[in-house]
């Protein structure tokens, strides 16, 4: 995701520690820590649990624990293979720590044999504990929901965010005394170890149906409720990305994706060639039988689990519970830890479903600090049934977005529906958040954020200026350049919009700017899906043929700098009429009208041979024509801010299809022609491989027309790596009325370089791409063949400047290493064909500053 919108909500998260609720929930807590009586080390997944109940827990990676139930419970049990059993008396209804120091089981032994040696090799063969899990994922489609002919379920889903041992004297200090009532509402009992400051709450209830055949699955959302801290903060927008890094666990999955990374499920298909497996511990709950299975990495290194999994044997060989804990030497940034916890419960026909999953994590610029953010998010599952036949309207007309009404439930639908209890800070959230909101000082706070994480500034209600990193530039045409511009906000309308700038080059001394208005039809926000807007505009600004830009570009300071000749511009002048329509299915559509003129300058020209055979310049070329797109996008989701969205990163495909209708005669239009471009895009999850993000795209043009109306492959001459484009290619050096192409870009996620010492410390990790397109120009539009078309721009000394693809392909390729700094990516990239073009480089390193966890 892009890293401004990133920081910006790290940001505001930061600040926004001011917004939650103390105090715990009045029932029985008991935390502690768990270690060895003899070597005082913790002890990890020791299982903790009260006597006579089936509630308990595991202790954590450093043998901490924390259990609390409201039911009345007297005693403490703490058990583990290999060592004495330990029981404690608890006082009901109170908040208490115990820790526990347990002693190993002493067996006397009638004989000792001491044999000298290795310690033996762990092996698959013969192994009782991989025979097991063997089992487990050959039953594995059995046990999943989707193997009933009917499912139905209520979900609740609550995301808490925290921020992590915020000082008690905090709010005694002048400056934060005003937030008082926000920093002291403390949770010190869900997170053993922690103080928790609430900052960031979000509730939903959902209907869930499943039918099996015909295959058919529908979510009706029965309510949501969040935080709000008003327009300067998109709170949508937040609970997306949150969830898209805490995704639902299906641990019978193959892949569990967590923090934007792929691990592998402890039971997926391969789970015996990377995972060490052994029989701990067997035990009773519910007068089931369980067998105890904890499993390692086999390499430290790799992105997987630790933990256990208990699992039946009835037959069914089903997962009854199991917790997982990040490993914590996998290459994973701003995660010190990482947990997720599943608990089943047993259906009629003696089968499992999942009842609940938590996740905990916790967040720091470095493993050092005892601050930081802390996020749970809890799903509970309820109402679960098996079986049952609905009429086919239960599972037809699904609807992606959540209606009003479910968004404006009161709180006595809450108190009636929740699934699970709110702790008593966060029941203090939602009020402590609309107060927050309103104060002065808060807003300041939040305008100044804005401004230098997102460079905009508010400017009266209603309005913002910025960008700020486009407010100078420069090239050799226009000089040094300075652009002032704004846009208004959905506090002004949320159905009228409006967006404009003003530039001045102080080399050519011509003023440029822009100018738009866009209508909402459906009165919701532009940049809220579904989308469904007009939009008329004006610009007048300059432009490099072949460079990937959009109608409105920002002009970037750090983009002026250019490797190469670059002088050949365009003054482009456009009119344009857009409009564009989503669908909650994700299909949407788009109509254009484009009036452009295009004027050459710096060294750029047009010129072609008359009907005499004399050459003459042209000064514009004028052309007007009709866009139809077509769009699909399954399941696509978006960060969602109020006046920006990006999609998130997903496995499905992307497929879009767009049409170019040129219209000669009409406003002054010059050239018929047509032009069909179709592109897909597909994420490709490679569980310890990493990812590979894959481009498709295939163009094919109708007609005769000159150059500048031709496929212009996307150049890029910056020094920045672009991922959409051609990195060592030069601007208008190729141009095609017909093409393929293929990018793929591989991110390996260090599975090498985590098993080299050093540079497993360093947590770079490796990338590689692969660019190559295809194609060529017919006899139609070869101006050497047609003497009317423009011709080929050559240098001053008759160099060729602009090439028509032959049957050799333009290929490059590139090796590099992200996460330097943990924001910074570095390529070097190799040009493989068409080297002998004048001015070009065969080798380039080029830097990308992006964001992944």
């Amino acid at each position: 995701m892009d890293l401004k919108y990133f920081c910006k909500k790290l940001f505001l998260l930061g600040f926004l520690s001011f917004s939650a609720g103390a105090l715990f929930a009045q029932n029985t807590v008991v935390s502690g820590i768990v270690t060895d009586a003899a070597t005082k080390k913790p002890l990890s997944f020791i299982t903790v649990s009260f006597t006579g109940t089936t509630i308990g827990v595991n202790t954590d990676a450093e043998g901490k624990y924390s259990i609390g139930t409201n039911k009345p419970v007297k005693q403490l049990k703490v058990a583990f293979l290999g060592y004495k059993n330990a029981y404690f008396n608890v006082t009901p209804g109170t908040t208490q720590v115990i820790n526990v120091k347990l002693a190993p089981v002493a067996e006397e032994l009638s004989e000792v044999v001491v044999k000298s040696g290795k310690k033996p090799k762990y092996r698959n063969k013969d192994n009782p504990a991989v025979e097991l899990i063997r089992k487990v994922i050959e039953n594995k489609e059995k046990n999943r929901p989707q193997s009933y002919a009917y499912v139905q379920y209520k979900e609740y889903d609550k995301m808490q965010f925290s921020v992590a041992n915020v000082s008690s004297t905090l709010s005694d200090k002048k400056f934060f005394r005003k937030y008082k009532f926000v920093i002291d509402n403390r949770d010190s009992t869900t997170v053993p170890g922690k103080s928790l400051l609430p900052i960031f709450l979000d509730e939903k209830l959902s209907q869930y149906y499943y039918r099996k055949d015909p295959e058919k699955e529908k979510t009706i959302t029965l309510g949501q409720k969040a935080v709000n801290f008003g327009d300067a903060v998109d709170n949508e927008g937040l609970t997306v990305y949150f969830k898209h890094m805490y995704y639902k666990v299906d641990i019978y999955s193959n892949v569990v994706f967590l923090m934007t990374t792929n691990f592998l499920s402890p039971i997926a298909n391969s789970a015996p060639t990377f995972y060490k497996f052994f029989i701990t511990d067997t035990v009773v709950v519910n007068n089931q039988k369980l067998v105890e299975l904890s499993f390692t990495p086999r390499n430290t290194t790799d992105v997987l689990f630790v933990g256990k999994i208990y699992i039946t044997l009835d037959g069914n060989y089903a997962v009854q519970k199991a917790d997982l804990t990040i490993n914590k030497n996998i290459n994973l940034n701003f995660v010190n830890s990482m947990s997720v916890n599943l608990e089943f419960q047993q259906n009629p026909d003696g089968r499992y479903h999942l009842s609940k999953s938590t996740t905990l994590a916790d967040f720091a610029l470095s493993q050092n600090k005892k601050g930081g953010l802390f996020g749970i998010r809890e799903i509970v599952y309820g109402d679960y049934q098996v079986n049952k036949a609905l009429p086919d309207s239960a599972y037809s007309h699904q609807e992606d977005a959540v209606p009003e009404a479910a968004r404006n439930r009161p709180d006595q639908f809450w108190a009636q529906n929740r699934l699970d209890t709110l702790t008593t800070a966060e029941s203090k959230v939602y009020k402590n958040t609309d107060s927050l909101r309103n104060m002065p000082s808060f807003k300041r706070t939040l305008d100044v954020a804005t401004f230098l994480l997102a460079g905009y500034k508010s400017w009266g209600p209603g309005f913002e200026v910025g960008p700020a990193n486009a407010f100078y530039s420069f090239n050799p045409i226009e000089g040094l350049k300075l652009r002032f511009g704004g846009r208004t906000t959905p506090e002004l309308s949320k159905r009228y919009y409006f967006e404009t700038y003003a530039a001045y080059g102080f080399k050519d001394e011509k003023m440029k700017g822009f100018l738009s208005a866009t209508y909402s039809i459906n009165d919701k926000s532009i940049y809220k899906f579904p989308q469904n807007y007009i939009r008329a505009s004006a610009q007048y600004d300059t432009h490099i043929p072949g460079e990937n830009l959009q109608f409105v570009e920002e002009d970037n300071f750090l983009l002026s700098f250019k490797r190469g000749n670059n002088d050949k511009y365009l003054y482009d002048l456009n009119y344009r009429l857009d409009y564009v329509h989503e669908y909650l299915n994700h299909f949407s559509y788009s109509i254009g009208l484009n009036r452009q003129g295009e004027t050459p300058a710096g060294s750029l020209y047009y010129i072609n041979y008359n009907s005499d055979n004399q050459l003459q310049n042209i000064n514009k070329l004028i052309t007007m024509d009709l866009t139809v797109g077509l769009r699909y996008a399954p399941n696509e989701q978006f960060y969602q801010g109020k006046i920006y969205r990006i999609p998130v990163p997903s496995k499905y495909p992307v497929f879009s299809l767009d049409y170019d209708e040129g219209l000669r005669n009409v406003f002054g239009g010059e050239y018929n022609f047509q032009r069909l471009h179709g592109r897909i895009d597909k994420r490709f999850y490679l569980s310890q491989l990493g990812w590979l993000d894959a481009t498709g795209e295939a163009g094919k043009l109708f007609g005769q027309v000159p150059y500048p109306l031709l496929n212009i492959f996307r150049a890029n001459q910056t020094y920045a790596y672009d991922i959409y484009s051609y990195n060592l290619m030069n601007f208008l050096e190729f141009v095609s009325d017909r093409y393929e192409s293929i990018d793929l870009d591989q991110h390996f996620n260090g599975f090498f370089f985590n098993k080299i010492p050093l540079l497993k410390k360093l947590k770079w990790r490796e990338t590689a791409s692969f660019k190559g397109i295809w194609g060529g120009l017919s006899n139609t539009n070869n101006p050497s063949l047609h003497p009317s078309l423009y011709q080929f721009p050559v240098t001053a000394t008759g160099q060729p400047i602009t090439y028509a693809l032959g049957r050799t392909p333009y290929v490059e390729g590139s090796v590099g290493i992200e996460n330097i700094f943990k924001f910074v990516r570095v390529d070097l990239v190799r040009r493989f064909t068409y080297l002998d073009h004048p001015d070009v480089a065969k080798w380039g390193i080029r830097t990308l500053v992006q964001f992944n966890f």
